[in-house]
């Protein structure tokens, strides 16, 4: 049992909480470890990323960061600490693009203040919704750090390369009405048991469609985010060619003939 995450499965929907409001080393193995665990699952079909703490996450746990790596963040600028600090880097970067990276869809459930790595995190989902006391800052130009772990990467696609820049430069804080202006999240509920019945709501709507589908969908809208319209058109094409024939194509005929809902398996 992770310290720093909890993970329960229903009905194919997977409830990851955080339990702790701030992002410390041990929290990155522990991602690391849910998400891959959760994209190896036959009974998930979509994830949702939530917190029962008072914020979302205020990201970095810095005291605790200095503690274990502080000799690699302040120390020397010869060659061998800085390749391990870029090792170390690069390793909490691959952590978090597991949510980003795991098969099915993953919605993220954003209540009171989500900074920094916390940013970096619900980019790396699917879905945002937040509640109306949600406040969001890429806050690491005020900590004199340079955004590292997939904000700076992931925000210029969700909301433009202006509002991106305006937010990374300044490091201000924004509103729940401001962030669903500017498209970072879908949703704005009226407090935490909205959002997280909301949320739940969503999932399980997702979850009802055809699994491998909604992965395919999933997967071609990644790929097709780095290619031009043409190129996208003639992957998608070569992806139904390959993947249209399914049992689940089959019972969604059926159940609209029969005018009921269908049960898809998977197959």
């Amino acid at each position: 049992m992770s310290e720093t995450i909890h993970v329960s499965v229903e009905d194919y929907v997977a409830r990851v909480t955080l339990l702790a409001t701030t992002m410390t080393p041990e929290f990155f193995t522990a991602i690391r470890e849910t998400f891959n665990g959760l994209a190896n699952r036959e009974d998930v079909r979509c994830v949702v990323l939530r917190s029962e703490q008072r914020a979302f996450s205020y990201g970095l746990d810095l005291m605790k960061t200095f503690q274990e790596h502080g000799q690699l963040m302040m120390g020397g600028g010869t060659a061998g600490p800085r390749a391990q600090l870029r090792k170390l880097i690069l390793q909490w970067q691959d952590d978090i693009s597991t949510v980003a990276n795991c098969p099915v869809p993953v919605i993220a459930a954003v209540q009171g203040w989500c900074i920094g790595g916390g940013v970096d995190l619900i980019t790396a989902c699917d879905i945002r919704l937040c509640s109306s006391d949600a406040k969001l800052s890429v806050r690491e130009a005020k900590m004199a750090i340079v955004a590292d772990l997939g904000s700076l990467q992931r925000l210029p696609p969700i909301v433009g390369q202006g509002v991106t820049r305006e937010l990374a430069y300044t490091a201000r804080d924004i509103t729940a009405d401001e962030a669903m202006g500017m498209r970072l999240v879908n949703h704005i509920y009226a407090d935490r048991d909205a959002l997280d019945t909301a949320a739940m709501e969503m999932a399980h709507s997702i979850a009802a469609n055809a699994p491998l589908v909604v992965q395919g969908t999933k997967h071609v809208l990644d790929v097709c985010a780095d290619l031009s319209v043409r190129d996208g058109l003639n992957y998608v094409a070569t992806w139904n060619t390959a993947f249209l024939p399914s049992k689940d194509l089959g019972e969604a005929v059926q159940a609209f003939a029969q005018k009921r809902p269908p049960k898809f398996v998977g197959g």
